[in-house]
């Protein structure tokens, strides 16, 4: 799927334009969720993702989103990055709701996400706070 904003943004799932360089360094030095992780975790996450990638008006990765799903019941959204120079052009909700209209087909019961200070990027493609969040359980390796 390729996608292209009138302003020149463009936006992918195809895995041979995805920079997992840049990716991991997006994640592990500026992502507080992810900062140390390693090259080959980062690889070996978009192997096993559906891959989101917008690109710039000059062809440079800007930013990145990755889904983890069965396609038949459920998906996560996770490692959503805009780089800093990017940000405030709207590209995260953009991403979210490409996200969101991508996995339309699958009719998912459920799309989770967790985040900490963009509610209201997501909110705007539709996400909802979890209705019952004390149903979420963790298995923690860092614990």
């Amino acid at each position: 799927m390729t996608t292209t904003r009138e302003d020149g943004y463009e936006l992918s799932t195809d895995p041979d334009r995805l920079d997992v360089d840049l990716v991991h360094h997006w994640l592990s030095t500026d992502a507080f969720w992810a900062l140390g992780r390693s090259r080959e975790t980062v690889e070996q996450a978009a192997r096993a993702s559906v891959n989101f990638a917008v690109h710039g008006p000059d062809g440079s990765q800007v930013a990145y989103a990755r889904v983890v799903t069965d396609r038949a019941t459920f998906a996560w959204l996770c490692d959503v990055y805009v780089a800093p120079e990017h940000r405030g052009r709207g590209l995260g909700t953009w991403l979210a709701g490409a996200v969101r209209d991508h996995l339309a087909p699958y009719r998912l019961k459920r799309v989770l996400l967790t985040t900490l200070d963009a509610h209201d990027i997501y909110a705007r493609a539709g996400f909802v706070p979890f209705p019952t969040p004390e149903s979420l359980m963790i298995l923690d390796s860092a614990a």
